[in-house]
């Protein structure tokens, strides 16, 4: 039977993190020319608070992901399960647990990367080529957080089929009827 405590907890942490990746696409930096003391335009970027929410939801992320590998000691160092649709399932289940976590953890590290990444000082020659005030795409932590729902759900759904699966009985010699010594 599946821990409902442990079904509970990852919920919760999987939700900080969903929480987390949308609040850091909505806090972006983004980016203004301002003219400095010398004359020449610079970027001026707004606060840098995204970064630290999408590496915290990151966190957040990877700790549910390892909370539900080590209750199912990760499918594959565990015990043998009764063959049947459950098993079926879990592997299934298992594998997309697995991709859609990566897809989601290299898409908050890539924006958490991007965000922190200022072009600061960028000075040209012509007055016809302003510095390039670049900022992070609209869309990345979104998607980060999109996967972060897909990856609960699944792993969620995934532990419970693993749970359904139960042990394979352990071999107990020979039942059959025994022939006497003729």
């Amino acid at each position: 039977m599946a821990s409902t405590l442990l079904l509970i907890v990852v919920f919760i942490i999987d939700l900080i993190a969903f929480g987390l990746a949308v609040a850091a696409e909505r806090r972006r930096s983004t980016a203004t020319l301002a003219p400095n003391n010398s004359g020449s335009d610079y970027c001026l970027y707004s606060s840098d608070i995204a970064t630290g929410l999408g590496v915290g939801s990151f966190l957040f992320l990877l700790a549910a992901q390892l909370l539900i590998m080590v209750a199912t000691r990760c499918l594959c160092c565990g015990r043998g399960l009764r063959p049947g649709s459950s098993r079926a399932w879990a592997i299934v289940l298992f594998i997309i647990c697995w991709v859609t976590f990566f897809i989601a953890e290299v898409c908050l590290l890539a924006g958490s990367v991007r965000n922190a990444y200022h072009t600061k000082y960028r000075t040209y020659i012509s007055s016809t080529h302003p510095p390039s005030c670049q900022t992070l795409r609209k869309g990345v932590f979104g998607a980060g957080a999109a996967f972060i729902f897909f990856t609960g759900l699944i792993s969620q759904f995934y532990y419970v089929s693993y749970s359904k699966c139960g042990n394979i009985p352990p071999y107990r010699g020979d039942a059959g009827v025994r022939m006497s010594s003729l």
